[in-house]
């Protein structure tokens, strides 16, 4: 069967094929427009997406070498994210598919970040077993998942605040480093010092995370800085961002150890925006070593909002039949169903 997924839930564009399993093509448009405003403009978002939806659904198909007659469903996001961006892809979807008489497959857009780790470009490319446990973090959501089967996931803790990628992403603005700060923030971190300065770190129970106290943290840390150095930032940026890099990720991995601990699953995979991160994917290398985890990392390609995990996700919901009514509406807000 051939799968198209299609994926708007936020500034990016996406549109993939998949034979069964195997991704024959994988287009992405960006939205550079959002760039001098330091975040991404809801309403700017959404009219990229009218843009660029057609011309991105035409290049997936044609990279794969199909036509859009032999399609067997399309597997769309149908939410979380920016609401005018998802009623872009969620509308074509729905005059694309019944135009063409296939069934739509409406994909959670968390889930569909879990499942990046079952692509497939060749048919040897292994995945996780089940149960694994999956560290989810992005600029929206930081969660620990327990995944006992696709469709089956259990969320053991996440942020009562903010995200680890938007804690990144503001801090990066305090400094006036740019936005997106994820990417800034990891290429100076590879020159520094992560061990330089301290910052607060939460002392929240059980597995869930909070990062609004250490972005608190970080702000009177440098205006404290900064009244001795005008140029601190300037003078020290490489050391500022390992430290905060190696901050976030120390938090994000203790939660991740112990819910390990507590579960007993040993494999373990991680997904989202901030898994391409240099800091997280050699902390969890260095796990993988010191207490036996048998790891998943994601293609780079695979960690940002892409249609392939839409798409592989719509194939094993495919194989269940679980298809989705014209009728049901984008949704901006929910985990995981």
């Amino acid at each position: 069967m051939y799968i198209l997924g299609i994926e708007s839930s936020c500034d990016d564009t996406s549109a993939a094929v998949l034979n069964d399993n195997i991704l024959l093509s994988n287009v992405t448009a960006s939205q550079d427009v959002h760039f001098e405003y330091g975040g991404v403009v809801p309403e700017l978002a959404s009219r990229a997406h009218q843009q660029n939806i057609v011309p991105v659904v035409s290049a997936a198909l044609k990279r794969a070498g199909i036509t859009k007659e032999q399609l067997s469903a399309v597997a769309f996001t149908r939410g979380p994210g920016l609401m005018g961006s998802l009623l872009v892809g969620v509308s074509f979807t729905k005059g694309f598919a019944r135009s063409l008489g296939i069934p739509m497959i409406d994909v959670n857009h968390l889930q569909g970040h879990v499942m990046a780790r079952f692509i497939k470009e060749k048919p040897e490319d292994t995945t996780p077993p089940f149960p694994f446990i999956c560290l989810l973090v992005s600029g929206g959501n930081s969660q620990i998942v327990k995944v006992n089967a696709y469709n089956d996931m259990e969320v053991l803790g996440q942020t009562i605040d903010d995200a680890a990628g938007e804690a990144i992403d503001k801090c990066s603005k305090v400094m006036g480093l740019g936005y997106p700060g994820g990417p800034i923030i990891d290429r100076l971190a590879r020159q520094g010092n992560p061990l330089a300065y301290k910052f607060a770190e939460p002392h929240i129970p059980g597995l869930d995370y909070s990062f609004s106290g250490l972005k608190t943290s970080f702000l009177y840390s440098l205006r404290k800085w900064i009244q001795d150095d005008p140029d601190f930032i300037e003078h020290h940026k490489n050391d500022l961002a390992a430290s905060l890099e190696h901050t976030i990720v120390d938090i994000l991995m203790k939660k991740l150890r112990l819910a390990v601990k507590q579960t007993g699953i040993k494999h373990v995979a991680v997904a989202g925006g901030v898994s391409a991160n240099n800091g997280l994917r050699n902390a969890f290398r260095d796990h993988a070593k010191r207490y036996g985890w048998t790891i998943y990392i994601p293609k780079f390609s695979y960690t940002t909002d892409n249609a392939a995990m839409i798409g592989i996700t719509g194939y094993y919901k495919f194989l269940d039949k679980d298809f989705c009514s014209i009728d049901k509406p984008a949704f901006s807000k929910v985990t995981f169903k």
